[in-house]
């Protein structure tokens, strides 16, 4: 039987849009699924004690205000509560929330049960962080009618077998998906089509955009660039005049739909880096900033898809000369956040130039000392309360 048959109207595909949602095996025959578990910590917590299900909960921090919002339950996020906020804003603007501690082992036991119940049902996954991760449909649904019954299976599946909700995104590539992922939260599937990816995508903030991080939304705004369809209509001079090289192009492709990351099979590694050869050297320190912010973006990525974090960050620069340095810095706690991991290299980045200044034929960005499991510290120890 065809899923998509069983399934209806309540599809939610339009007249104009069942043509290509029917239509098998369309250029490209990728068909990816991202999915995010809602509210994941704090769904847990309400599991193991319901009485917190009706009551704003915070999970992360303490309720003196230190520390920062891990998540929070869709209560407490009603009053602008949300995750990497300071504690201390969070009990600001919701004086009557409930602060629970991370219960880390809880969190890894319910993912693991969540992942064996999608892989009964959808074999090709990457898990790319305790909460969330990237199905492959492809071979299953042969159109995106039927990737969306199959998502409804998915959804229905994990519910049944650990009470918890999560929300889909469906489309042809990984970037798109994970955005469609966000909009129908909780508990909602968004279905992107082929040749819609531009048009959904258009309207939305350039911060819904991944790999835009602090430093590229700066330039970006201050150019007027406030949505995701302006990145994509930029023209490569226009592109270049704010974000130059790779960094740019790669914002560029993702803002139009384009991503060719397919799903990667896990693994163990000891160490996680990236790193660009340029084509000219560069001495801008802006220019080497914002690689490394671009860098950093996909280093971070790659450890969340392993749900692990890193202690030790480390910048390696080549000179004009061949000569090769790296300065490394070992953190009081783990993270898998890009901000902070841009934050240090480029200050390892600003070290090493101060101490031989010259002209880089290539920078890298590495993180080492791994933990296996993702960590719930969202920033250094030492930086808590902030």
């Amino acid at each position: 039987m065809c899923l998509g048959r069983s399934l209806g109207t309540r599809a939610g595909f339009s007249r104009r849009s069942a043509s290509a949602a029917e239509r098998p095996f369309y250029a490209g025959g990728v068909i990816i699924a991202h999915l995010d578990l809602d509210a994941f910590f704090a769904a847990v917590e309400e599991l193991e004690r319901p009485e917190l299900r009706t009551v704003p909960l915070v999970v992360g921090g303490d309720p003196n205000g230190r520390g920062v919002v891990a998540t929070a339950n869709y209560h407490a996020r009603k009053f602008g509560v949300h995750s990497a906020m300071s504690c201390a804003e969070a009990r600001r603007r919701c004086p009557q929330a409930v602060f629970v501690r991370p219960s880390k082992n809880h969190y890894s036991e319910y993912s693991r049960s969540v992942w064996d119940a999608i892989r009964g049902v959808v074999p090709d996954v990457q898990k790319t962080g305790i909460d969330e991760g990237y199905l492959d449909l492809t071979r299953l649904a042969p159109t995106f009618r039927d990737a969306r019954a199959l998502a409804e299976v998915v959804r229905a599946t994990v519910r049944a077998k650990t009470s918890l909700s999560c929300s889909l995104g469906i489309a042809t590539c990984k970037v798109v998906a994970k955005i469609a992922s966000d909009r129908k939260k909780p508990g909602g599937i968004t279905v992107v089509l082929p040749g819609e990816e531009r048009a959904f995508l258009a309207p939305l903030d350039i911060r819904k955009l991944p790999g835009v991080g602090p430093r590229s939304e700066e330039r970006l705004r201050r150019a007027g660039i406030e949505t995701i369809g302006a990145i994509a209509a930029l023209g490569d001079e226009q592109l270049a005049s704010v974000l130059g090289g790779k960094v740019g192009a790669g914002l560029r492709n993702r803002a139009r739909g384009i991503d060719p990351r397919t799903l990667e099979p896990p693994g163990e590694a000891i160490s996680i880096s990236h790193e660009e050869t340029f084509p000219r050297d560069l001495t801008d320190s802006a220019a080497l900033h914002a690689e490394i912010e671009a860098m950093a973006e996909r280093v971070a990525e790659r450890l969340r898809k392993r749900g692990s974090a890193a202690r030790t960050i480390t910048t390696k620069v080549r000179y004009a000369d061949f000569s090769i340095r790296s300065r490394s810095r070992t953190l009081e706690a783990h993270t898998d956040m890009a901000t902070e991991i841009d934050r240090v290299a480029c200050e390892l980045l600003d070290r090493a130039l101060k101490d031989r200044p010259g002209a880089l034929r290539l920078v890298g960005v590495g993180v080492s000392n791994l933990a296996v499991e993702r960590q719930l510290a969202l920033v250094p120890a030492d930086a808590a309360g902030a």
